[in-house]
């Protein structure tokens, strides 16, 4: 964990107030693991042509309180043109009084980033419908989105963006499960934006699938 002075930035008094702080520090936690099981990480099938509609798999609302981002890892998609002019796919919510938010979307490769969106949230209750926003995401070239509060930069979040409803983020024992998986073979990746990512091939017939996988730290 980065041990993160809270004293030095914008809004002392009331960023301090997080349960998470102790006399002006919290810490920023970018990996999350007991006894070697690894928590969010995202478990998804690389390449599946048909199958389970998305449903609300893919959608992600980002809640914005207390001076951090309570929603630290998720899954996102690129929307449909429809759901481009209606939105829901990602938002973001400011819940914090008088506290100016400015979250700041990007999608990153390696040390490079991509602005994606940049919207003040002034208010509590102001909502970011940045959906439209994520609507250039292209398949061959972006993978991790990470979210930043420009206004107090401790404020992070990471997602994965996948490119169908099959992927699960591990809980805090490490375990996952996706569902309604047709039959077939197919490569399925474990990923964490701090620890790295693994591939395994899997066959899946009737019935369960275990598949266990190992990260090493980079």
């Amino acid at each position: 964990a980065i041990m993160e002075d809270l004293t030095k930035g914008k809004n002392v008094e009331f960023c301090t107030t997080h349960p998470d702080a102790k006399d002006g520090i919290r810490p920023r936690i970018k990996v999350s693991a007991k006894g070697g099981k690894l928590m969010n990480a995202v478990v998804f099938i690389e390449k599946i042509e048909a199958g389970k509609p998305w449903g609300d798999f893919g959608k992600a609302n980002y809640d914005f309180e207390l001076c951090d981002i309570t929603q630290k890892m998720a899954a996102i998609r690129k929307p449909t043109k429809a759901e481009k002019k209606t939105g829901g796919i990602l938002t973001i919510t400011n819940h914090d009084a008088d506290i100016l938010h400015n979250p700041h979307g990007y999608s990153v490769k390696g040390a490079s980033r991509k602005t994606l969106f940049n919207k003040p949230l002034p208010n509590k209750g102001d909502v970011a419908e940045v959906t439209k926003n994520i609507g250039r995401l292209k398949q061959k070239k972006d993978s991790h989105f990470f979210l930043q509060c420009d206004q107090h930069n401790f404020m992070e979040a990471d997602a994965r963006i996948v490119w169908n409803p099959y992927y699960a983020i591990t809980g805090a024992d490490g375990s996952f499960k996706i569902d309604g998986i047709p039959a077939g073979k197919y490569k399925v990746t474990a990923w964490q934006p701090y620890v790295g990512e693994t591939t395994q091939e899997i066959t899946v017939a009737a019935g369960e699938v275990k598949a266990d996988f190992t990260l090493a730290a980079k």
